[in-house]
């Protein structure tokens, strides 16, 4: 299958500008050398610690910031050699839900304002159709038309998504970019937004970059997973595989820091120690490796390449060592609250 979108190389460095004449001194590398590609409905979660990179590879994925770097394509048309008039023709079809449900809307707009403006600027919508395409964008995202002359804050915060959703979804584009887009809401809304987010895309075939660091959602909407620390993807392979067999030591660390609903229940600790490094100063070989129990001198010297492993990928010379998933996993990750919550919501949808 053709992908929707591929990358290669991404790479963003911000410059560090100190003193008086605000000089160069340094780059921060926030994303670096980060390749892979996402397929016609499919689902490709990245996941890491708060500041390994993800959000930055998502907004330079739509060039919200401008990468230094790399090619990025969707449907085969570069995005990164396009002029800004043609950028703006593009964006039809690639889309981005924010993290904040509320931050993310004009207050002084209502909801109206707030969708007619990609329709209208878009073509998707004539001022004679726009209350038809309103209505119908509004239903597939679990709001009625009367939603449309109400201001954000007259919402609730998974109201607030909703919309949000519904103006990525407005334009009907081909990729969506989800940068965290159920981690300001309550366990009970977040079921209800992550089972929409499915739903939309089963009849849409809309694909997603869903943006996470909390593992639970990612093991229910993933197709794949890939796993970042300090702006490089260290792991990444389809999600039930790297659940039940992390390869790489930074991944098991992940999973062994989840939380569980029962905190008596005994396993076997992933211990990750110190602090990551400074993106502006990485350590030599593998950037894991002041932190990770297995490190040896190689790991130290030699930068591991992301290298294919089976059906996955995995930066690490002891991939091979990776322990069974027995001897690792805290728990299965889909016992918490968001699991349960939606087993209620789909039980409940089925009429069971």
């Amino acid at each position: 299958m053709t992908p929707v979108l591929e990358v290669e190389n991404l790479t963003k460095h911000f410059p560090v500008r100190r003193g008086l004449l605000r000089r160069t001194v340094g780059q921060v590398q926030a994303v670096t050398d980060v390749s892979f590609s996402v397929a016609p409905g499919e689902t490709l979660a990245v996941v890491g610690e708060s500041g390994c990179g993800k959000s930055t590879t998502g907004r330079a994925l739509l060039r919200l910031i401008e990468p230094t770097s790399g090619h990025v394509r969707l449907d085969g048309e570069s995005v990164t050699d396009l002029g800004k008039a043609d950028l703006r023709q593009m964006r039809r079809r690639m889309q981005i839900i924010f993290q904040d449900p509320y931050g993310s809307l004009n207050p002084r707009m209502t909801v109206r304002e707030v969708l007619s403006e990609p329709l209208l600027l878009h073509g998707v919508a004539t001022p004679r159709t726009l209350d038809a395409k309103l209505a119908e964008v509004l239903e597939l995202c679990g709001l009625s038309s009367f939603h449309a002359e109400r201001y954000p804050h007259e919402f609730s915060g998974g109201q607030r998504q909703r919309v949000g959703i519904a103006r990525a979804l407005a334009t009907r584009p081909r990729l969506i970019v989800c940068d965290e887009p159920v981690s300001a809401l309550d366990v009970s809304v977040q079921a209800q937004i992550v089972n929409l987010l499915q739903d939309l895309q089963r009849e849409l075939g809309v694909a997603y970059v869903f943006i996470s660091h909390d593992l639970a959602v990612v093991r229910h909407i993933a197709t794949r997973v890939a796993v970042m620390y300090l702006g490089r993807i260290v792991e990444e392979g389809a999600a039930a595989g790297l659940f039940a067999r992390p390869l790489h030591p930074y991944t098991r660390s992940l999973i062994a820091a989840a939380p569980r609903p029962d905190p008596t229940a005994g396993r076997v600790h992933a211990s990750v120690q110190g602090d990551a490094p400074s993106a502006m100063a990485p350590p030599p070989g593998c950037a894991f490796h002041p932190r990770c129990p297995m490190a040896i001198d190689r790991c130290r010297t030699e930068r591991p390449a992301l290298r294919p492993f089976g059906a996955a990928r995995v930066a690490c010379h002891r991939a091979e060592e990776a322990p069974v998933a027995a001897g690792i996993l805290p728990r299965d990750v889909s016992d918490t609250p968001l699991a349960r919550r939606m087993a209620v919501l789909a039980k409940a949808r089925s009429g069971a």
